[in-house]
């Protein structure tokens, strides 16, 4: 440095040095954030060929939040080097521009990491076993609001603001704050019950015999969830809403009922026994039915136009297109059976018994 201080010294003059000094800095700076840049690419792609979903996330966060730290250190330094050689007044902003700056860039790290961690522990190319996309989306916000709540207070005791005070002020107006805000609170603590409990995860299928609620859940924030109807209309719900409501969840189901009454005619009650018998062997040799679970194929009940026997037996799938061609399948088999046996199924009949007519009684004739 001195002998590039002789050198240059001549040309601009002893109180023109720091110019060069400044130049140097920004150079330096260029440089290191240039190479940083470098090593945080090398890094990615190292951490791309692992299945570790962690080394990834650290290094998609440590770029821009680097960079932008690098230039801000060596930027400072050369405002602050400027500063002590004119005695300027602006360049005094530049040591607190710096701690608030590092305090920003820190808590942007911390952000971009929760967020490309949330990500990856979804991605089934990291996770081997399925992971609650519910409970991760769960922890990531509430990570990133401690890292934005850690920030605002660190900045306010940096600012000479009095953070127990605030807290105490808190403490005071909790009470006024929460009667204001009932309604936010509640659904505010369902929203956190929801995470907790998991009732239902985003993608689930669910249904209230209690409110007209039905539908696939697309998102569940800390106030209110939204579920895509069938018909494709978004409903939004206050989460408070689920802590006074029952839930069914039919996307946890590990079978799909099927419970059909069939009847045919009276006079074929001599082929009952084996319609019965044949449509239950049926079930248990087809390859959709869960033999496991429950399976009845009962003669039930003197209907008054039919002899009805009635089906409840389970499905492998749960799921409902594939559920319902099964159940038509089943269906169309049953009445294979009934025909094969040289029955018919029964449809609603009526006798009508007429009494002998008196001797003098007019004739009946179609009208």
């Amino acid at each position: 440095m001195d002998s590039i201080k002789e050198v240059v010294l001549p040309w601009i003059g002893d109180n023109r040095w720091w110019i060069v000094a400044i130049f140097l800095i920004v150079l330096a700076t260029a440089l290191a954030a240039w190479l940083y840049g470098r090593f945080v690419k090398q890094l990615a792609a190292r951490a791309e060929t692992t299945p570790n979903p962690w080394d990834d996330a650290l290094a998609g966060a440590l770029n821009p939040p680097g960079s932008v730290l690098v230039w801000l250190l060596g930027l400072t330094l050369a405002a602050g080097r400027a500063g002590v050689a004119t005695e300027a007044e602006i360049f005094e902003f530049a040591r607190p521009l710096r701690d608030v700056g590092l305090i920003l860039v820190v808590a942007w790290f911390g952000w971009r990491f929760s967020h490309n961690a949330e990500r990856n522990l979804r991605n089934p190319r990291y996770m081997h076993k399925p992971v609650d996309a519910t409970t991760v989306r769960a922890v990531g916000k509430l990570v990133r609001a401690s890292i934005a709540i850690t920030a605002a207070m660190v900045l306010m005791q940096y600012f000479n603001y009095s953070v127990s005070g605030i807290l105490a002020f808190g403490g005071i107006g909790g009470l006024a704050v929460g009667f204001a805000a009932k309604d936010l609170l509640a659904n505010f603590f369902g929203g956190l019950m929801v995470h907790l409990d998991r009732p239902f995860s985003v993608g689930d299928w669910v249904r209230s015999p209690d409110q007209e609620i039905e539908g696939t859940v697309e998102d569940i924030g800390w106030r209110l969830t939204r579920i895509r109807t069938f018909d494709k209309r978004p409903l939004y719900i206050p989460n408070g809403i689920f802590t006074q409501i029952a839930v069914e969840n039919p996307s946890r189901m590990l079978n799909r009922r099927i419970l059909e009454r069939i009847g045919i005619r009276y006079e074929d009650a001599p082929l009952m026994a084996a319609i019965v018998a044949d449509v239950k062997a049926m079930l248990q040799e087809h390859p959709e039915i869960d033999t496991n679970q429950t399976l009845i194929v009962n003669f039930d009940s003197f209907a008054p136009s039919s002899l009805d026997f009635f089906i409840y037996t389970f499905t492998r799938t749960t799921e409902w297109v594939r559920y319902h061609e099964i159940k038509q399948d089943v269906l169309l088999k049953i009445l294979q059976i009934i025909e094969g046996h040289g029955a018919s199924c029964a449809f609603p009949t009526s006798t009508l018994h007429i009494a002998e007519l008196p001797e003098n009684a007019p004739p009946i004739t179609a009208g």
